[in-house]
């Protein structure tokens, strides 16, 4: 779990870059679909980061639940975990 915190941090600061990055190019006007491509780049690298935490609550929280052998909070986080699958696929 520490690896995937670490990396991220890291992603995270990378999209912090390209971010003031496609600021730069749109104050410098750059060609609108270069900024497309790259405000692309930063979504599909957050996403990334997305997955990352999802594992980590996954290997955590969900797995904590599933040992308690409480059916109450295991339906908790199952149905927390579902949520969160539904706004990330709209």
């Amino acid at each position: 779990m520490k690896d995937r915190k670490q990396a991220a941090i890291q992603r995270l600061a990378r999209l912090e870059g390209q971010v003031r990055g496609v600021a730069r190019m749109i104050e410098e006007d750059r060609y609108c679909i270069d900024i497309l491509n790259q405000s692309l780049a930063i979504r599909s690298a957050l996403s990334q980061v997305e997955i990352l935490i999802l594992q980590d609550h996954a290997d955590a929280c969900v797995d904590d639940a599933i040992r308690s052998q409480d059916p109450d909070a295991q339906r908790r986080k199952f149905k927390e975990l579902m949520e969160v699958f539904e706004r990330v696929c709209r």
